[in-house]
């Protein structure tokens, strides 16, 4: 009897570590890494260097996640290759949510223009959007227009003589005028400038008839009368920019916004993930975040992983669709 019990309590035990085999005990693991963390530090790599926008979103969310979690969450800047080096870091990191990436809408640019050493769709799992504000379409003061259904009259006017100021070959500005001259199917001609700054001061001498630019990068300069602002690239007015009308009121369905969210590696358990979506949501209904972002001539956008990996699809798809129309290139 004694043997015949003890062969039971063997064959028990071989049932148990069947189960813990096929995931029973890995769940409960999961839920216990889920339920205590963070217990390290999260390293939130920015794929860009510091000072600008990826870089102001990543260190208030850090600083707003230590606070709340009572761990360190620490900004690493991984620059180079248009943020494929740091996205491509992010990707091959281990997917425990202790690594989490920055990104922006040059994120699905990037996507259109070279060829990555990550998948953009398969090789992360969406976190959390943080927010999103428009461009704008803004010209030199002396150009006779005051309206973006008067712009396009002008640019049919005269095919190709007309010009719009870019940051560069890739940007989102040049980008956002692609969009716009393939909707409006106008000749309007690109120069390519290296860095925002001089394309900007280009447009505002009239050495460039216009450009679209960031809002927070061009408020200054329209608010003072150095630039016209037309149209704003977002489907309803901005708050920051209320007197401007959306470009889409002319153009039905024109959008470029500028925006910004959070990735982590592909594999990160589902209650993770969820925790994390949390955490950041709250940081975002903060006053705080509503002013950090209005700062940005931004809004807060709070959403589940699924609707932010939904919004990164479609922005992936329409940005490819627009570089192979308008034949842009690295």
């Amino acid at each position: 009897m004694h043997i015949e019990n003890h062969g039971c309590l063997k064959g028990l035990a071989g049932v148990l570590m069947a189960f813990c085999t096929h995931g029973v005990c890995a769940q409960d693991a999961t839920g216990d890494a889920a339920r205590n963390f963070p217990a390290k530090t999260i390293r939130i790599i920015v794929p860009f260097p510091p000072g600008g926008g990826n870089d102001i979103m990543g260190r208030f969310v850090g600083a707003k996640l230590t606070e709340r979690t009572g761990r360190p969450a620490v900004v690493e800047n991984r620059p180079g290759a248009d943020g494929i080096i740091g996205a491509d870091a992010a990707a091959k990191s281990p997917p425990d949510g202790y690594t989490l990436l920055i990104i922006s809408v040059s994120y699905a640019m990037n996507a259109a223009l070279h060829k990555l050493p990550y998948d953009p769709v398969k090789s992360f799992a969406p976190i959390a959007q943080i927010g999103h504000g428009p461009s704008v379409l803004a010209v030199t003061p002396s150009l006779p227009v005051n309206s973006v259904k008067q712009l396009i009259a002008l640019a049919r006017a005269r095919p190709g003589q007309l010009r719009y100021a870019s940051s560069g070959i890739g940007g989102v500005n040049h980008f956002s005028a692609e969009l716009f001259k393939l909707a409006t199917k106008t000749d309007i001609v690109h120069v390519p400038y290296k860095g925002g700054g001089p394309a900007m001061i280009d447009v505002m001498s009239g050495q460039v008839e216009l450009h679209f630019n960031a809002l927070v990068s061009a408020l200054t300069h329209v608010r003072s009368g150095k630039l016209k602002a037309l149209g704003v690239a977002s489907l309803k007015r901005s708050p920051v920019l209320p007197d401007v009308p959306p470009i889409a009121d002319t153009v039905p369905g024109y959008e470029a916004l500028v925006w910004w969210g959070v990735l982590g590696p592909a594999g990160i358990a589902q209650p993770i993930v969820s925790k994390l979506n949390s955490e950041i949501n709250a940081i975002l209904r903060d006053p705080q975040a509503i002013k950090r972002l209005e700062a940005e001539a931004a809004e807060v956008v709070t959403a589940t992983p699924d609707a932010f990996g939904n919004m990164i699809a479609s922005e992936l798809a329409k940005w490819i669709k627009v570089a192979a129309a308008a034949g842009i290139k690295s």
